[in-house]
């Protein structure tokens, strides 16, 4: 995975150690003696991650790395500390002064690598959302309420031999919430998108456990539809560097070696599930923004956005089953008349109403779109000219036998439609064979309300 990174270290010998290892696995490499030098090269050219050197108190890089997390500007870039004494309250130290991560001396190139990578897959995912957060919230689509932070769901998966129950007494406290205890089976069989966990803890150090079993099991728990999203930390046997490093290739987002605190796990835990809640409000966010794009506000129909792009991949599926797709175009009969009688809070109670009728009265695979002010596109895929043409004079008397309700102020009154109906033919899947088919619908249109409207028109071609 490419990536710059920056090795901060006040020991020569290990910033030539450090960039060798780096180069060798492709990053493009920054390296420099003290945290005011860091800031230096911060300010050119901003790296993905920090290696830090956190023994060497004359530059405080502790303050250093806590001051990159408490500004926005940097606080996405990672930081692996390295240097910590291999105790597990300079463990607890060096996380709680901002590092991601904590590595000792010698340290284990293939945890390191793979760190590294676990790091950066995580920060590329960040940076996507929230990119794509932010064209939504200049495009206008973002939600302007507050954000509060909710309680994380925690699952501690054990075997049925050993539940750990001391551990999960420990993070209940830590979290102040219940961390749920499950065996693998149970979390496999009844995982449901709706409740699942944001994070998954997955004790491999226990003696009964079966490390095999556990890649297994993080790998399917990555790769299902329902779990993928959620956050894995597994608790490895102390100095199992390989097997550390085997779990987060297979998907794992953090491991912690057996020993650490309570307070290093519960840190970690913590940071797991803030990341994953900040995920997943950033693809909701995409998600509202994306539905709210091609969605008219008031009916909550799909808009002419929407068909632009869906009416071309309709008529492509037609030419691929051969059948033909009918096009029809719909308008409120005098409806300038109803917003001036009435007022445009009628006139929005009527295209409500009739919005619905239409998406009640139609099939799921029918495109239901507003386009204008009063007008409508209903598509049918699958559609003769007959039954193109019984299916509008149905929806033309669904809409005038049932008088609409115009609020408390007024009567309930009749509104008729007029509709023009065309089929594909030979039409194709471009823009350009849309706009045809389109036309010919908005012609029949023009010649029923011409013929007194409350009526269907067929395109020439076909009546």
């Amino acid at each position: 995975m490419s990536g710059r990174v920056l090795i901060v270290d006040n020991v020569a010998t290990n910033r030539i150690l450090l960039r060798a290892t780096m180069q060798a696995a492709q990053f493009v490499v920054d390296a420099c003696a003290t945290a005011a030098e860091a800031q230096v090269f911060i300010a050119v050219n901003r790296p993905d991650l920090i290696l830090i050197n956190l023994s060497d108190p004359a530059s405080n890089p502790q303050g250093f790395c806590a001051a990159l997390k408490a500004d926005s500007d940097t606080s996405a870039i990672a930081i692996i500390a390295i240097g910590v004494a291999d105790t597990p309250d300079h463990r607890l130290a060096a996380l709680d002064a901002g590092a991601d991560e904590v590595l000792t001396r010698p340290m284990n190139d293939s945890l390191l690598l793979a760190r590294i990578r676990s790091l950066l897959r995580a920060r590329a995912t960040t940076d996507e959302l929230l990119l794509r957060d932010s064209t939504s919230r200049a495009l206008g689509f973002h939600d302007s309420q507050m954000h509060f932070t909710a309680a994380g769901r925690v699952t501690l998966i054990a075997a049925q031999t050993a539940p750990l129950h001391d551990l999960a007494a420990a993070l209940n406290r830590g979290l102040d919430q219940p961390v749920q205890i499950r065996d693998s089976c149970a979390v496999l069989r009844d995982s449901d998108d709706a409740a699942c966990p944001d994070l998954f803890i997955i004790p491999a150090a226990n003696h009964c456990a079966d490390v095999a079993l556990l890649f297994s099991l993080v790998s399917d728990l990555r790769s299902r539809l329902e779990t993928r999203l959620s956050s894995l930390l597994v608790i490895v046997p102390a100095e199992a560097h390989e097997t550390a490093a085997l779990f987060l290739d297979l998907g794992a987002d953090d491991v912690v070696m057996q020993g650490a605190l309570p307070a290093e796990m519960i840190l970690r835990a913590r940071a797991l599930v803030l990341r994953k809640q900040l995920h997943d409000r950033l693809r909701r966010n995409l998600r509202d923004g994306l539905q709210a794009a091609v969605t008219d506000p008031l009916t909550g129909l799909f808009n002419r956005r929407y068909v632009d792009h869906h009416l071309p991949r309709m008529l492509e599926q037609t030419a691929v089953t051969g059948r033909e797709l009918a096009v029809m175009m719909i308008d409120i009969d005098h409806f300038k008349a109803i917003n001036d009688r009435f007022g445009h809070a009628a006139g929005d109670r009527v295209l409500v109403a009739i919005a619905q009728r239409l998406r009640n009265n139609l099939r799921a695979v029918d495109l239901v779109a507003r386009i204008g002010g009063e007008e409508f596109l209903v598509a049918l895929p699958r559609s003769s000219a007959a039954q193109a043409q019984g299916a509008a004079n149905r929806l033309r008397r669904m809409i005038s036998q049932q008088p609409f309700d115009l609020g408390e102020a007024h009567a309930p009154t009749q509104v008729t439609i007029s509709v023009g109906v065309a089929l594909s033919n030979e039409a194709g899947p471009d823009q350009q064979d849309m706009l045809r088919i389109c036309g010919l619908a908005d012609a029949a249109l023009y010649r029923a309300k011409s013929a007194g409207r409350d009526r269907v028109a067929m395109d020439l071609s076909v009546a």
